[in-house]
């Protein structure tokens, strides 16, 4: 059976939720919700633990995944775990219509050093209001919420039947000038392996 809990969260207020540069402000004074088939709070461990259909919500931010843990150091630093399949993370860009959003298997968020590390099947999304507008697909992905600043690696973990060397991908749309109309996003092209440079020019 499905609860809210609110009470024992204490340590959740600060998960993926500190000042970033780049991140919605307004978020961190907002209630958090969170929503979880259980809960196990270790006040001595200063741990909380959400399992089954963990939903977290906080302002414009959005956290969804099978398990979430949650610690807390004794300067205060907050550190959270997702695990999911896959897990979910989504937050507004300060002053803009702009969203950015990540799934992995294992989303890692780090409020000392104010970052989100996305760990396997990693894709971080940036959407102009609802219109998607880059992505990057990696087995690792470490996006830095003060700089906002991200990187990417490749390599035999993200190797697929699509990708079969693993390397990165990624789909970028140039800003466009002042007062010009925003382009439309291509399709991903289909890209495959080349063993030489050139191949494929006329």
């Amino acid at each position: 059976m499905r609860r809210s809990f609110w009470t024992g969260t204490c340590l959740v207020l600060g998960l993926f939720l500190t000042g970033a540069a780049q991140a919605e402000k307004a978020d961190r004074n907002l209630p958090l919700n969170a929503e979880s088939d259980t809960l196990r709070y270790d006040d001595a461990r200063q741990t909380s633990i959400f399992t089954g259909n963990v939903i977290i919500t906080k302002g414009t931010i959005v956290i969804r995944g099978a398990k979430v843990e949650v610690r807390q150091d004794a300067q205060g630093n907050q550190f959270g775990t997702v695990n999911g399949s896959p897990g979910f993370f989504r937050q507004k860009r300060d002053g803009v219509d702009e969203f950015i959003e990540g799934t992995a298997q294992r989303i890692e968020y780090d409020s000392q050093a104010d970052t989100v590390r996305f760990v396997g099947d990693a894709v971080l999304k940036r959407f102009k209001g609802a219109q998607l507008n880059d992505e990057t697909t990696g087995s690792v992905i470490v996006y830095n919420n003060t700089s906002d600043v991200f990187t990417v690696d490749g390599g035999a973990a993200n190797r697929t039947a699509n990708n079969p060397t693993g390397r990165v991908r990624a789909m970028l749309t140039p800003v466009p000038k002042a007062g010009a109309p925003a382009p439309v996003p291509a399709p991903p092209a289909n890209l495959r392996p080349s063993n030489q440079l050139g191949e494929g020019q006329q």
